[in-house]
Protein backbone atom coordinates (compact mmCIF):
# COMPACT_ATOMS: atom_id res chain seq x y z
CA UNK A 1 0.00 0.00 0.00
CA UNK A 2 1.16 3.29 -0.86
CA UNK A 3 1.13 6.49 1.09
CA UNK A 4 0.66 9.76 -0.05
CA UNK A 5 2.99 12.49 -0.04
CA UNK A 6 2.78 15.46 2.55
CA UNK A 7 1.47 18.22 1.14
CA UNK A 8 3.45 21.36 1.82
CA UNK A 9 3.03 23.96 4.11
CA UNK A 10 0.20 25.88 2.85
CA UNK A 11 -0.52 29.46 4.57
CA UNK A 12 -3.60 30.06 6.55
CA UNK A 13 -6.84 30.49 4.13
CA UNK A 14 -7.25 34.38 4.19
CA UNK A 15 -4.09 35.00 2.84
CA UNK A 16 -2.90 35.92 -1.13
CA UNK A 17 -3.63 32.35 -3.60
CA UNK A 18 -0.02 32.82 -4.78
CA UNK A 19 3.13 33.19 -2.49
CA UNK A 20 6.88 33.47 -3.19
CA UNK A 21 9.21 30.88 -1.47
CA UNK A 22 12.32 32.95 -1.26
CA UNK A 23 14.41 30.30 -0.83
CA UNK A 24 14.18 28.50 -3.27
CA UNK A 25 14.18 31.26 -5.57
CA UNK A 26 17.51 32.48 -4.07
CA UNK A 27 19.10 29.22 -3.88
CA UNK A 28 18.73 28.63 -7.79
CA UNK A 29 19.84 32.33 -8.25
CA UNK A 30 23.34 31.35 -6.57
CA UNK A 31 23.23 28.07 -9.18
CA UNK A 32 22.50 30.41 -12.09
CA UNK A 33 24.93 32.40 -11.37
CA UNK A 34 27.84 29.26 -10.81
CA UNK A 35 26.08 28.34 -14.42
CA UNK A 36 27.33 31.90 -15.48
CA UNK A 37 30.42 32.18 -14.09
CA UNK A 38 31.76 28.53 -15.75
CA UNK A 39 30.21 29.43 -18.85
CA UNK A 40 32.21 32.55 -18.93
CA UNK A 41 35.08 31.02 -18.60
CA UNK A 42 35.08 28.42 -20.53
CA UNK A 43 33.67 30.67 -23.02
CA UNK A 44 36.87 32.82 -22.95
CA UNK A 45 39.18 29.66 -22.62
CA UNK A 46 37.53 27.81 -25.93
CA UNK A 47 37.92 31.23 -27.84
CA UNK A 48 41.59 31.71 -26.76
CA UNK A 49 42.79 28.24 -26.91
CA UNK A 50 40.50 26.55 -29.58
CA UNK A 51 40.37 29.59 -32.07
CA UNK A 52 43.23 31.56 -30.53
CA UNK A 53 40.85 34.77 -30.68
CA UNK A 54 42.23 37.32 -28.16
CA UNK A 55 38.89 37.10 -25.85
CA UNK A 56 39.35 40.48 -23.16
CA UNK A 57 43.20 40.18 -23.23
CA UNK A 58 45.90 40.21 -25.97
CA UNK A 59 47.14 37.40 -27.68
CA UNK A 60 50.48 37.66 -25.50
CA UNK A 61 48.30 37.45 -22.34
CA UNK A 62 47.77 33.51 -23.32
CA UNK A 63 44.40 30.73 -22.75
CA UNK A 64 44.25 32.75 -19.54
CA UNK A 65 44.39 36.43 -20.27
CA UNK A 66 44.84 39.24 -17.43
CA UNK A 67 42.83 40.74 -15.06
CA UNK A 68 39.77 41.12 -17.80
CA UNK A 69 39.40 37.43 -17.32
CA UNK A 70 38.15 37.12 -13.41
CA UNK A 71 36.47 40.81 -13.72
CA UNK A 72 34.26 39.18 -16.78
CA UNK A 73 33.56 36.17 -14.79
CA UNK A 74 32.49 38.13 -12.07
CA UNK A 75 30.56 40.38 -13.90
CA UNK A 76 28.18 37.12 -15.23
CA UNK A 77 27.78 36.21 -11.52
CA UNK A 78 26.39 39.51 -11.08
CA UNK A 79 24.23 39.91 -14.12
CA UNK A 80 23.02 36.30 -13.03
CA UNK A 81 21.85 37.77 -9.56
CA UNK A 82 21.12 40.70 -10.77
CA UNK A 83 18.75 38.78 -12.94
CA UNK A 84 17.30 37.20 -9.81
CA UNK A 85 16.77 39.92 -8.02
CA UNK A 86 14.37 41.29 -10.85
CA UNK A 87 12.66 38.28 -11.25
CA UNK A 88 12.04 38.52 -7.16
CA UNK A 89 10.96 41.97 -7.45
CA UNK A 90 8.63 40.91 -10.83
CA UNK A 91 7.20 37.90 -8.67
CA UNK A 92 6.14 40.44 -5.91
CA UNK A 93 5.01 43.21 -7.52
CA UNK A 94 3.43 41.97 -11.17
CA UNK A 95 0.78 40.57 -13.11
CA UNK A 96 2.84 37.59 -15.40
CA UNK A 97 6.28 38.48 -13.99
CA UNK A 98 7.86 35.98 -16.84
CA UNK A 99 6.85 37.31 -19.30
CA UNK A 100 8.27 41.00 -18.36
CA UNK A 101 11.46 39.55 -17.35
CA UNK A 102 11.20 37.40 -20.68
CA UNK A 103 11.73 40.81 -22.60
CA UNK A 104 14.11 42.95 -19.86
CA UNK A 105 16.72 40.21 -20.09
CA UNK A 106 16.31 40.14 -23.77
CA UNK A 107 16.31 43.25 -24.23
CA UNK A 108 19.50 43.82 -22.26
CA UNK A 109 21.03 40.22 -23.82
CA UNK A 110 20.84 42.57 -27.70
CA UNK A 111 22.51 45.11 -25.82
CA UNK A 112 25.19 42.95 -24.34
CA UNK A 113 25.65 41.21 -28.02
CA UNK A 114 25.42 44.50 -29.81
CA UNK A 115 27.95 46.36 -27.33
CA UNK A 116 31.49 44.60 -28.21
CA UNK A 117 31.36 45.94 -31.67
CA UNK A 118 31.51 49.43 -30.34
CA UNK A 119 35.07 48.95 -29.44
CA UNK A 120 38.30 48.42 -30.93
CA UNK A 121 38.89 45.15 -30.60
CA UNK A 122 39.40 42.75 -33.87
CA UNK A 123 36.54 41.54 -35.80
CA UNK A 124 36.52 38.10 -34.38
CA UNK A 125 37.19 39.17 -30.67
CA UNK A 126 34.05 40.86 -31.38
CA UNK A 127 32.13 38.44 -32.49
CA UNK A 128 33.39 35.67 -30.11
CA UNK A 129 32.53 37.76 -27.07
CA UNK A 130 29.37 38.79 -28.86
CA UNK A 131 28.61 35.03 -28.96
CA UNK A 132 29.39 34.35 -25.70
CA UNK A 133 27.56 36.92 -24.14
CA UNK A 134 24.34 35.35 -26.25
CA UNK A 135 24.82 32.04 -24.47
CA UNK A 136 24.87 34.04 -21.24
CA UNK A 137 22.02 35.64 -21.58
CA UNK A 138 19.72 32.37 -22.88
CA UNK A 139 20.94 30.66 -19.68
CA UNK A 140 20.37 33.13 -17.65
CA UNK A 141 17.34 33.86 -19.04
CA UNK A 142 15.88 30.31 -19.14
CA UNK A 143 17.17 29.34 -15.88
CA UNK A 144 15.74 31.98 -13.66
CA UNK A 145 12.66 31.75 -15.13
CA UNK A 146 12.90 28.44 -14.53
CA UNK A 147 13.86 28.30 -10.91
CA UNK A 148 10.99 31.29 -10.36
CA UNK A 149 8.44 28.94 -11.79
CA UNK A 150 9.07 26.52 -9.12
CA UNK A 151 9.61 29.04 -6.16
CA UNK A 152 5.67 30.48 -6.30
CA UNK A 153 3.38 28.22 -4.86
CA UNK A 154 -0.29 28.33 -5.36
CA UNK A 155 -3.32 27.76 -2.54
CA UNK A 156 -5.73 25.37 -3.29
CA UNK A 157 -9.26 26.24 -3.66
CA UNK A 158 -11.38 25.28 -0.19
CA UNK A 159 -13.73 23.44 -2.27
CA UNK A 160 -11.02 20.88 -4.23
CA UNK A 161 -11.88 17.80 -5.12
CA UNK A 162 -9.35 15.62 -3.56
CA UNK A 163 -10.32 14.18 -0.26
CA UNK A 164 -8.20 12.81 2.11
CA UNK A 165 -9.54 9.08 1.65
CA UNK A 166 -8.13 7.40 -1.52
CA UNK A 167 -10.72 6.00 -3.87
CA UNK A 168 -11.69 2.65 -3.73
CA UNK A 169 -10.44 0.14 -6.02
CA UNK A 170 -11.85 -1.21 -8.90
CA UNK A 171 -14.23 -4.15 -8.96
CA UNK A 172 -12.37 -7.54 -9.64
CA UNK A 173 -13.52 -9.48 -11.83
CA UNK A 174 -13.60 -13.38 -12.60
CA UNK A 175 -13.77 -16.00 -14.47
CA UNK A 176 -17.15 -16.24 -15.99
CA UNK A 177 -18.69 -12.57 -15.17
CA UNK A 178 -20.74 -11.99 -18.08
CA UNK A 179 -20.69 -8.41 -19.93
CA UNK A 180 -23.68 -6.42 -20.95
Amino acid sequence: MTTPMPRPEEPPPDSPTRWIEPGPLWAGGVATAIVAALIALVGILVARWLFTIPLLAPRRAGAWGNASTPAYVFSAVGAALVATAIMHLLLLTTPRPQVFFGWILGLATIVAVVFPFSTTASLAAKFATALVNLVLGIAIGTLTTQVAGRAVRRRRPSGSYESDQPPPPPPSRRLGDQYR
